[in-house]
């Protein structure tokens, strides 16, 4: 007679944090949820108040308070077009191979599920890629600061993000996309971010036109330590920039965050020695510009790319993008035609590109395997060459086939649409300011200066707010003005 079979082991009980609930749903995963709330903070908070304070101290003294309130407007504003209709044109299901279709993201049957990847609700994908959208807007605003009709900057955010930035991130970063479905390895922004915001900004800056021509020739920053504190957030705020990108803590976001701070530091250095070299000043401007090129240029590689890489990329987005503002630009009449206020064409869409390309050449199977989570289909050309097998040459030339045709796609895109919504916004308001209002700038824009603080402690009556009660105060002068008490 046979004996029994043994029991069964005994089940041991989850922990109590690993119990699903209906606010801690099975799909869920808190770490990864935590870390993408965390990063989209990060991301945010290079925008506000990074950027802001960057560019209030970037610019001449009479144009602090309007370059600074065109990024916060900015980033109020695509918030609201996102939740209402952006993110489900960028990310929702497909319209077309470019666009998906219109939709809210408000409701909390669906804000609550599952997001289209990663192990987290769509609340925090819908936040986790708003930061991203508006800090496009923000970059663009770089380029035409000093001169652009505020009303028409409002009619501008709502309407590039609608027919510009949308078309770019379906096509880049949904999962129905066609350039994503082609292969395009884009990790965090060179093409969707970067390049769209550097070809749109001087875009936008053709049509607006000039600053002042004394403006253009002298456009001292109003107070570099300031500027450099924006840059300080935008530099540390890149941890989540490219760090949220796998959308999960995983060993990959940890390669990215570490290749990005390396690639940053190395671009700095190399522009700092080249401004040396060359000019026999190490300007604090310079680096600046160097560190923002060296993080644009590494976002598009950031986690798919080893450690030598980076430094290498570095090396080429300290440099190249030095030449072409240092060199081409001061010798071209045609790129002088256009002001371009923060030179993003420049920082932006050439330190983009040459991410994009970069990514083409240095992309590791195995890392672009880790973050997208497909064997043998994305490939640098180094790497198919090293492989050295028929297949992999073929998919390293392919790889670099579709990087470069993604930055022309970029390109038409942005000169289109940038274009069309330049000239539909000029039917009912100018984009630039009168040359009387920008001989003032700030008081005429709105009312108000950034530093307004005089002799023995009195201010100056030009704002329509008092900075020490909510009440609106009647001017004695009237015209607007208030006196403060």
């Amino acid at each position: 007679m046979s004996s029994p079979p043994p029991p069964p082991p005994a089940l041991v009980p989850l922990p109590s944090n690993l119990i699903p609930t209906d606010w801690s749903p099975e799909w869920m995963n808190k770490a990864d949820n935590a870390w993408q709330l965390t990063a989209a903070t990060l991301v945010g908070l290079q925008s506000v108040p990074g950027l802001i304070i960057l560019y209030g101290g970037a610019v001449k003294k009479k144009w602090a308070v309007n370059s600074a309130f065109m990024a916060l407007y900015a980033f109020a504003m695509v918030l609201v077009c996102w939740v209402l209709w952006g993110y489900r044109l960028s990310f929702g299901d497909k319209l077309i191979p470019i666009w998906g279709r219109i939709d809210a993201a408000v409701m909390q049957k669906y804000l609550l599920e599952k997001a289209f990847l990663g192990m987290f609700p769509n609340a925090t994908m819908v936040f986790f890629q708003f930061v991203f959208a508006a800090i496009t807007l923000i970059l663009i605003a770089g380029a035409v600061l000093g001169r652009m009709n505020f009303y028409a900057w409002m009619l501008f955010v709502p309407l590039w993000l609608t027919f510009s930035y949308t078309f770019g991130a379906f096509t880049i970063w949904s999962t129905n996309g066609w350039l994503s479905l082609m292969g395009i390895i884009d990790y965090s922004g060179g093409y969707v971010i970067h390049l769209s915001s550097g070809v749109a900004g001087f875009t936008a800056a053709f049509w607006v036109g000039p600053r002042l021509t004394k403006d253009r020739e002298r456009f001292p920053p109003n107070n570099i330590i300031l500027m450099l504190a924006g840059a300080g957030l935008l530099w540390m705020g890149w941890t989540g920039f490219n760090g949220g990108d796998p959308y999960s803590a995983s060993v990959d976001a940890s390669l990215a965050v570490l290749n990005t701070h390396v690639c940053a530091a190395t671009s700095l250095l190399t522009w700092l020695i080249l401004d040396v070299v060359f000019f026999k000043k190490a300007s604090v401007i310079g680096a600046v510009q160097g560190m923002i090129t060296g993080l644009v240029c590494i976002t598009p590689a950031a986690g798919v790319v080893q450690g030598y890489s980076a430094i290498l990329m570095g090396l080429c987005s300290g440099s190249i993008p030095w030449f072409t503002m240092m060199v081409v630009h001061k010798r071209s009449k045609l790129l002088q035609q256009v002001d371009d206020t923060m030179a993003v064409l420049h920082t932006h869409a050439i330190a983009g590109s040459l991410g994009g390309i970069l990514t083409g050449l240095f992309s590791e199977p195995h890392l672009c395997y880790l973050f997208y989570g497909y064997p043998a289909k994305y490939m640098g050309l180094f790497a198919g060459l090293h492989h050295g097998h028929k297949q992999s040459i073929r998919y390293g030339v392919r790889q670099m086939g579709v990087q470069l045709l993604g930055i022309l796609f970029v390109i038409v895109l942005n000169v289109v649409m940038t274009s069309l919504v330049c000239l539909f916004i000029q039917l009912f308001v100018p984009l630039r300011m009168s040359d009387e209002d920008m001989e003032i700038g700030d008081e005429a824009a709105h009312g108000e200066e950034a530093y307004a603080i005089w002799g023995q402690g009195e201010r100056l009556e030009n704002s329509r707010y008092s900075n020490y009660n909510d009440i609106e105060v009647p001017s004695k002068a009237g015209g607007g003005s208030v006196e403060l008490t």
